[in-house]
């Protein structure tokens, strides 16, 4: 195909694809599925090689959410029986964090349900931070609290934080669908921030909650201008008890174009299989990691995911390698501080994603690790 030949040509560039380019990936027809994951894959093995980056999720602070995102079994008004707990303290974060570092993990993801952050709440994840880097030399650490305020972000990078996480979801244009609590803007905002203060920024996406392709692809440009170092691709879980529970809209197949999508316009970043790949990729999981170089070890915040030791086997399996402490993740150039060309073009209307049928037997609320006795899944 003339369009995966432009498109591994533009990649191998870190040149900008057309939205034009964006939408035909997700309009490819399921028998070219496997040409678009070869093409992509190029350029995630030039980028990247073979390697798989582990991250491990610790909740710190689980539901009691002020906010009402559509998507999220911790917001307000939740009914979904999650797991509810207040802040952990710095050495049950850190005893959390180590299952995960044991099995292979070298990010350790710090995240609290809220808004954002108070000033004392900042205080308590830097001791956490200063708590687990005692412990494992070299472990980056990424913090996930909410919207910052001024200063926030200055004094997480001081206390030992490499990264801030704060995801876009969706596009503009249907953000207040989703969420009216606080706005697109406001996200933008507090990714700007992590940038100014030096931190790794780390910024994705929810496919799934019926956008369109042309939100899919409006979204993931977004990125590209936002320039973050990693970029985490969400696939919707449709826990029960939450307004978009009835959302089943994901195959295997569009999972895998969506990826290959976020490579082609992100395709020097770390793009993260992350929320939602043991319910919606299922058997097709393999096929997925030529595309992203990057996934979650274990659980997630409040479902669960598959066993830590099935991960591992399913990267040796499909002939890749758990990427080490000692390498670095990012190509040179980025890791030096370099950023994207800009660019951009015209969308044109593409049909809707195809509703596929609801699979809740998959869904399992998190029981065990952080705020439970039970050992957690690493």
């Amino acid at each position: 195909m003339d369009l995966l030949n432009t498109l591994v040509d533009k990649g191998l560039r870190r040149e900008l694809p057309t939205r034009e380019e964006a939408l035909a990936v997700l309009a490819t027809s399921d028998d070219d599925l496997l040409d678009v994951v070869a093409a992509a894959g190029k350029v995630r093995r030039h980028w990247f090689g073979r390697r798989v980056k582990l991250n491990y999720l610790v909740n710190l602070k689980s539901g009691l959410c002020p906010e009402d995102c559509s998507y999220c079994s911790q917001r307000l008004g939740s009914t979904t029986g999650i797991l509810k707990y207040t802040w952990l303290k710095p050495d049950q974060a850190s005893q959390a964090a180590a299952a995960g570092l044991a099995g292979g993990a070298k990010r350790v993801c710090l995240v609290a349900s809220g808004r954002g952050p108070t000033d004392r709440d900042v205080d308590r994840v830097a001791g956490t931070i200063k708590a687990i880097k005692d412990q494992n030399e070299g472990v980056e650490v990424c913090a996930c609290l909410g919207l910052l305020s001024d200063g926030q972000a200055e004094r997480l990078r001081e206390a030992g934080a490499d990264a801030y996480n704060h995801n876009l979801n969706t596009s503009e244009a249907t953000y207040g669908d989703i969420t009216t609590t606080h706005t697109y803007a406001d996200r933008v905002d507090t990714v700007q921030k992590a940038h100014a203060a030096g931190l790794s920024a780390c910024s994705g996406l929810i496919a799934g909650m019926g956008e369109s392709d042309e939100d899919l692809v409006d979204v993931v440009h977004s990125l590209r201008e936002l320039d973050p170092d990693s970029v985490p691709v969400n696939f919707l879980i449709p826990v029960e008890g939450t307004p978009l529970a009835k959302e089943w809209h994901l195959t295997p197949q569009r999972c895998l174009r969506i990826l290959a999508m976020v490579r082609f316009v992100c395709p020097d970043v770390e793009v993260r299989i992350a929320g939602g790949r043991e319910v919606h990729l299922r058997t097709m999981q393999p096929l997925a990691l030529h595309l992203a170089n990057s996934i979650f070890l274990g659980d997630y915040l409040t479902t669960e995911g598959q066993a830590g030791k099935a991960d591992l086997e399913m990267i040796a399996d499909a002939g890749f390698e758990v990427e080490g402490s000692d390498q670095v993740t990012l190509p040179e150039h980025r890791a030096a501080g370099g950023c994207h060309e800009g660019g951009g073009g015209c969308a044109s209307a593409t049909d809707g994603p195809q509703v596929n049928e609801a699979r809740t037997d998959l869904v399992a609320v998190r029981r065990r690790g952080a705020g439970t006795d039970l050992a957690p899944n690493a």
